[in-house]
């Protein structure tokens, strides 16, 4: 049996090394990804609540056009 030298653990412990940090470079730019993509969906999310928010107010105003050219099914509120 060939007999392990320090060198040997050495050089061992050294490419281990290199490959530990090439991880690490590699998870940062994963995480660097990640984090793009979560900035897309937030942008989504806000423009997907913008567009109901500006739906809700073209269907308040269709509600009241309704209303004043007596087309609308609905009771009125009156006070």
């Amino acid at each position: 049996m060939a007999e392990i030298s320090a060198d040997l653990v050495y050089e061992v412990l050294k490419a281990v090394q290199n490959d530990i940090s090439q991880i690490k470079h590699e998870m940062r730019d994963a995480n660097g990804a990640t984090n793009a993509m979560r900035g897309h969906q937030i942008s989504m999310q806000q423009d997907v609540h913008n567009i109901y928010s500006i739906l809700t107010r073209y269907d308040a105003r269709l509600e009241r056009i309704e209303r004043r050219l007596e087309l609308s099914d609905a009771p009125t509120l009156s006070a």
